[in-house]
């Protein structure tokens, strides 16, 4: 994909509205990998190669392991994710997907098992988060291949 524009520098203020979201995600005490699980998820759905690349490195900067993210696509049909960890990637594709038939009552009821209000309102705003940076990305043409995790 080629750059279309940078959003970063083009709007500023859209910028700051996007990190306020992105800040509360990362400051809401929902576990790293967790958020990280969800963000790659949620990049792997709206195919957004930029996000993946980013959210893959940060995941293993934050100790995710290889095996877990090449099967993350198809984590139904694996063991390697714990239940707190299955009912956020449901939630998550439920929420990526809202325009497939909305977020059933059963789903919610099943995460509500894993999730306090609290920390199911937390989870939402990181996919919402996650979204808004794929569609940016995806409509700018945002390149993958040059983010460097942080603390890496």
């Amino acid at each position: 994909m080629t750059r279309r524009l940078d959003y970063r520098t083009t709007s500023p203020d859209a910028l700051a509205a996007m990190m306020s979201v992105e800040r509360h995600a990362r400051s809401s005490g929902l576990e790293t990998t967790l958020v990280e699980l969800v963000k790659t998820r949620a990049s792997q759905i709206n195919g957004c190669a930029y996000c993946l690349d980013m959210h893959t490195k940060d995941a293993r900067a934050a100790g995710e392991s290889e095996q877990r993210l090449y099967t993350l696509a198809v984590w139904r049909e694996t063991p390697f994710f714990s239940d707190r960890e299955r009912a956020a990637l449901a939630w998550t594709e439920a929420v990526t997907r809202i325009a497939d038939g909305g977020v059933p009552d059963a789903l919610y009821r099943s995460v509500r098992e894993q999730f306090s209000e609290k920390e199911l309102v937390d989870l939402t705003m990181a996919i919402i988060a996650i979204n808004g940076w794929n569609r940016l990305a995806i409509s700018f043409g945002a390149e993958a291949g040059s983010y460097q995790p942080a603390h890496s």
